[in-house]
């Protein structure tokens, strides 16, 4: 890390200000005359729902979009951050809510990749010591920077992500929901990073939709809604409740089943003794149809390996899986997909959507073989059922047109729950962290969907690190850890439970 530099005095100028921000796309506004100051040593968050602009501002903050009004200044100077490599040299580092570490290098090129001062010729031993360093500093001693990226799990990915950007002795640093695929643990981790960074005298700007860990980390908090900024406070005197009714401008209500279980079993999800070599072991559930099941654990749990294997993604997974009194060829993707299983992943830029292509083609994407013959796709029906599908996950329908990568984070994830809708050959709805990346507004939406399905017949089964949304969307929860149940919850369930399992454990019920 740099060297410690000297705490600003006080009332002097805010090392960022962000004035009178101003952004449209095809002549919507996105960002409405946004203004906010972030000193030096100071955590500063941006809240809001699905659409209320915060990504649009990170963009224009860390150089990828020009605003059409307003302006940026750093020390009291307004600057043109034309670019990210413009962004770089004036000290604006930013952390993706997309990870874009190269799993095929090494922790150490990837730690050099895209850093301006890194050269081509930099001395091998100087890189080698410095990477150990902020390594070390993130909490990071086993990992090697000769270790290729690949072998790391998708938390230590996302941890040498953020190092990479601390690593470049930046002075304003954009964390973009930097702890959604990690463990308590390694949360943890980044927040003493951060602390640490901001106590050297950089502006830290934090965007997340864990609402408890911005309460706890930041010292600043900026609502945006319907792109424009409607509160900016300290956090000390904010409590969760109250900042989400201030995001969405009403309270939140659980959304409950309208329609009572299937009785049938028959139309179950039957899984025994289900194992996952060193991952899951033993995991046995029947899951009824109208029903909604959440498996609750931290990263490493197994909780994510169930879905997977279910899906076909664990070709060694052994055990028993039957649908409709049939059974599932689930070691096969393929045939998982036949016998009636749609998995959303939790990574839907690596393995859900296609982000070059639009909306609609992203909709219809697992269908095609539904909309023509011969080969070849009828565009009018692929318009129609486009649109349709569009309605069912509450996406605009002036939108389809677009490349889905111009999407809120909230929009895309509800483009890739959408294709598995209105499907009569789908039965079985999996989802691997549904709400990732997505905020407080977004998260409702998707939760409509999902109950939506459960009340439509379908067996909905996620699985999920945080405490609200399992308690919010979860008819039965499951707990996890090292690969085993630890509980199940058939109501009843409260946060100190869950987390009092997924993190300590206990025998299996």
């Amino acid at each position: 890390m740099s060297a410690p530099t000297a705490e600003p005095a006080p009332g002097s100028e805010p090392l960022v200000t962000v004035e009178a921000l101003a952004r449209g796309f095809a002549g919507v506004p996105a960002v409405r005359r946004v203004s906010f100051t972030v000193g030096a040593g100071e955590i500063h968050a941006l809240c809001g729902h699905n659409g209320a602009g915060k990504s649009t501002v990170v963009k224009m903050l860390s150089g990828q979009l020009a605003p059409d009004a307003g302006r940026i200044l750093l020390d009291g100077k307004p600057v043109a951050l034309r670019n990210r490599q413009a962004a770089q040299r004036l000290g604006v580092a930013l952390v993706d809510q997309e990870l874009s570490v190269v799993p095929a290098l090494t922790v150490l090129e990837n730690m050099q990749l895209g850093d301006i001062d890194a050269g081509f010729f930099k001395r091998r031993r100087a890189a080698l010591r410095r990477c150990r360093e902020v390594l070390d500093d993130m909490g990071l001693d086993r990992v090697r920077p000769d270790q290729p990226v690949a072998a790391l799990s998708m938390g230590e990915r996302q941890l040498v992500e953020i190092a990479k950007a601390l690593s470049q002795r930046a002075r304003v640093v954009i964390l973009d929901e930097p702890t959604a695929t990690l463990s308590e643990a390694e949360s943890r981790r980044v927040f003493a990073a951060v602390r640490r960074v901001a106590a050297r005298g950089c502006a830290v700007v934090f965007v997340s939709h864990r609402l408890s860990e911005v309460l706890e980390l930041c010292d600043t908090v900026t609502v945006l809604r319907d792109g424009r900024d409607v509160a900016t406070r300290p956090a000390a005197g904010l409590t969760v409740d109250g900042l989400i009714v201030t995001m969405l401008g009403e309270a939140p209500h659980r959304l409950e089943a309208t329609r009572r279980p299937d009785p049938d079993l028959t139309h179950a999800l039957r899984i025994g003794g289900l194992h996952v070599p060193g991952r899951l072991d033993g995991f046995t559930l029947t899951a009824r149809a109208g029903r909604i099941y959440a498996l609750a654990g931290q990263l490493g749990s197994g909780a994510s390996d169930v879905l997977r294997a279910l899906a076909g993604l664990h070709p060694q997974a052994t055990g028993s899986v039957e649908l409709r009194d049939r059974s599932v060829p689930f070691r096969d993707p393929v045939g998982a997909a036949r016998a009636g299983i749609a998995f959303v992943s939790n990574d839907r830029k690596g393995e859900g959507l296609f982000l070059g292509k639009s909306v609609a083609g992203n909709l219809v994407a697992t269908r095609l073989d539904r909309l023509g013959a011969g080969g070849l796709v009828g565009a009018g029906r692929e318009r129609r059922t486009a649109r349709s599908l569009a309605g069912l996950a509450g996406l605009p329908a002036d939108r389809l047109a677009d490349p889905v990568l111009a999407l809120s984070g909230g929009n895309q994830q509800k483009v890739f729950v959408g294709r598995s809708l209105g499907r009569d050959d789908v039965h079985v709805l999996l989802l691997d962290e549904p709400t990732r990346g997505v905020d407080i507004g977004g998260r409702a939406a998707i939760h409509r969907l999902l109950r939506d399905a459960a009340d439509a017949g379908l067996v909905v089964v996620f699985a999920s690190t945080e405490l609200e949304e399992l308690l919010e969307l979860g008819d039965v929860i499951l707990t996890m850890r090292d690969g085993r149940v630890v509980s199940t919850y058939d109501g009843g369930a409260n946060g100190a439970a869950l987390m009092r399992d997924m993190t300590e454990g206990k025998d299996a019920a």
